[in-house]
């Protein structure tokens, strides 16, 4: 069955400030007005980039690294409304499913070649072509004899994007799809240039040497597995003249210990922030809570462990589990426990204006019951012709996982004859043991790319690449087709299917929902223009600038 066109990032709501204007960008240049005259941020990250390669990304990283070297045809405003980035003109037909875009002249890539709509035409191909082993595929459905394509069923020549020439692309759906526009503002329908992909071959996006940029900075001193690199100023970038900073040096430290250290000797001016550290920085004027709409989840892998197929012994697992005492004794950051895989703020009826997450809650799959757990957890076991079961569960070594995975381990090591090992990697190690179902159990994280339910559901439809638990229900599977294909001018219709599509996720404990994660920070007072996203790539630095103190 056919996907939907879902997205882990997002059209939900940004916090940016207005364009500086040529004026303000003259007073950058000379350190007069408002700007300092060194134009440099210091940013700390908690993993390193995964890739550089759009068709292949999938971590918030590596595409916010891309939304600020790259550039599309749109990018977002402070309302989540798509603006004209490389597109300056476009008309929609009037059934929603032709899309003509006029180009902007001049746009060119950091190696002196022109940006064209054949540009556009090969990074679909290539993104959509089986070969490209893309995981984010799916995403493109919308798009004609798209899902065919990457099923092997169909050549790339035939996907719905034609060049009319170099300034003029055409895009046909397959049908009308309300947030299409959305999607276009997000790196994965960038752009990409044919002769430089070609050139690096598999090469390409796995070090700054490989890659060439058409967006606001270029990716600088990234070999591909270093913890420090550098974001610098892309004078060939079409709207340079509004981009403030020269320098963006980015330095990961898993611990927030090591960056709050950085950050308090003025080695570095954002850090995020520990529970111990939130609540000694709530007064900070430089405090900055933030609630992305990310969740964490528990992923019981019923493909490595046959018990995992056991429903009882997944709810076991989720009823042993105190999320409150987690977020709030453990973690301490501002992360809330969450009422089901979809988090807070992914929309509402639009009937009744109730929130998706209230609306769809299942009191039991996310509650703290360790009597009923000890009793369901027996029952599993006998009806499994088990006495005992050990697990290894993988994580990320950051902090604030290695905290969340100890307790887990401690909750769940509570049930009769459980004993969990836990394995802490790095995050990349983590994500490709993730994507190749080789693990017991793990915590992951999902960022949406915008603001609907869909955008969380699309992940546990029968077949999506992040599926990677073994879930799988057919009346799921029917709910979200029909909320897409038959509904999409439905609202609705729509709404009333996802929510049940997320009760039947959770009364199956098809994963276990954990938290939604605050993420604290401190960001120094001159930092200002920072674009935050809190459903999708979070920090565009297009217009961030050093203010005068």
């Amino acid at each position: 069955m056919n996907k939907k066109l879902i997205t882990t990032i997002a059209a939900a709501t940004l916090l940016v400030l207005s364009a500086c204007g040529t004026k303000d960008a003259q007073q950058k240049q000379d350190g007069t007005g408002k700007y300092a005259a060194k134009q440099e941020l210091r940013w700390t990250e908690a993993s390193t980039i995964a890739t550089g390669d759009l068709s292949l990304a999938t971590d918030t990283l590596s595409f916010n690294t891309l939304m600020n070297t790259q550039e599309g045809l749109y990018r977002l405003d402070k309302n989540g409304k798509p603006q004209p980035a490389l597109a300056v003109k476009t008309k929609k037909s009037a059934d929603g499913q032709t899309y003509d875009f006029t180009l902007r002249k001049g746009a060119k890539w950091s190696n002196g070649d022109p940006v064209t709509a054949h540009d556009f035409v090969y990074s679909w191909q290539r993104t959509v072509d089986p070969k490209t082993a893309s995981q984010d595929a799916f995403y493109f459905d919308g798009v004609k004899n798209a899902t065919a394509i990457y099923n092997s069923k169909k050549d790339k020549s035939t996907l719905g994007i034609k060049a009319l020439d170099d300034h003029h692309l055409q895009v046909k759906l397959a049908k009308p799809v309300s947030y299409f526009d959305k999607l276009l503002a997000w790196p994965l329908f960038y752009p990409l240039n044919q002769k430089v992909v070609e050139k690096y071959g598999s090469k390409y996006g796995t070090q700054s040497k490989y890659l060439v940029s058409n967006g606001p900075f270029q990716l600088k001193k990234w070999d591909g597995t270093g913890k420090s690199w550098t974001l610098t100023k892309n004078k060939t970038y079409w709207d340079h003249k509004n981009v403030h900073l020269k320098e963006i040096k980015e330095l990961v430290t898993e611990s927030t210990t090591t960056s709050y250290n950085l950050y308090s000797s003025k080695k570095a001016d954002e850090t995020l922030l520990n529970g111990q550290q939130v609540k000694a920085n709530r007064n900070n004027a430089a405090f900055v809570k933030r609630l992305p709409t990310a969740t964490t989840r528990l992923e019981l892998n019923q493909h490595q462990v046959p018990a995992f197929r056991n429903k009882q012994i997944r709810q076991a697992f989720s009823l042993a589990i105190d999320r409150k005492q987690l977020t709030d004794k453990v973690l301490e950051d501002g992360s809330v426990p969450l009422k089901g895989f979809v988090p807070s703020n992914m929309g509402t009826n639009p009937q009744t204006g109730e929130a998706f997450n209230d609306e769809a809650y299942v009191k039991s799959a996310v509650s703290y019951d360790l009597k009923k757990a000890k009793q369901l957890f027996k029952a599993g076991m006998k009806a499994e012709g088990l006495t005992s079961l050990k697990v290894n569960l993988i994580t990320s070594d950051t902090d604030s996982s290695k905290q969340a995975a100890e307790f887990l381990q401690s909750k769940l090591e509570a049930l009769p004859g459980v004993r969990v090992s836990v394995s802490k990697l790095p995050f990349v190690q983590m994500l490709a043991r993730q994507s190749a179902q080789d693990y017991d159990m793990t915590v992951k994280t999902w960022q949406s790319v915008f603001a609907d339910p869909i955008n969380f559901l699309d992940v546990y439809e029968s077949g999506s690449s992040h599926n990677s638990a073994g879930f799988k229900n057919a009346e799921f599977d029917r709910l979200l087709t029909q909320s897409e294909n038959d509904y999409g001018n439905q609202p609705d219709k729509r709404w009333a299917n996802l929510v049940e599509a997320e009760k039947i996720l959770m009364n199956d404990q098809g994963t276990i929902p954990l938290y939604q994660v605050a993420k604290s920070q401190l960001v120094r007072e001159n930092v200002k223009g920072i674009v935050y996203n809190p459903a999708g790539v979070p920090y565009d630095w297009k217009e961030a600038y050093i203010s005068q103190k």
